[in-house]
């Protein structure tokens, strides 16, 4: 049975996704942004705050789902320039403190809004 997460937490999304689907007990969130609640980017030109709000934004639409983190076992991270992937890597570390999920790093020309740096999706998997 397939459920879409939906959290009023996090910017609504293009109607032809959704924030998260939940499939069995498998979570699949859709690549998030450092975007607030009402869609404006947070920390323009600042890796670390735009970090942040990605993975908070992640962590709301686990929510929906009554996930956290710990849940999360796979994460893809976009970035527009790899040299602030470590101040990325920086702040992921403060939020999977338990095991760190399997991860993978890549490097594009651009996102859906120009003052964007990151953008991260995320696989988790919880208790039928």
């Amino acid at each position: 049975m397939r459920k879409i997460l939906s959290t009023p937490a996090v910017a609504p999304t293009a109607r032809f996704f959704s924030q998260g689907v939940r499939v069995g007990n498998t979570l699949y969130v859709s690549g998030q942004v450092g975007m607030d609640k009402d869609g404006n980017v947070v920390g323009k030109g600042d890796m670390k705050a735009q970090t942040r709000q990605t993975i908070e934004n992640i962590k709301a639409v686990l929510a929906a789902a009554g996930a956290t983190l710990d849940d999360v076992v796979k994460v893809t991270m976009y970035v527009t320039d790899m040299s602030l992937a470590p101040l990325a890597r920086d702040v992921r570390m403060e939020y999977f403190t338990k095991n760190p999920p399997a991860s993978t790093g890549v490097e594009v020309k651009g996102l859906a809004h120009p003052d964007l740096l990151i953008e991260i999706e995320a696989i988790a998997v919880v208790d039928a």
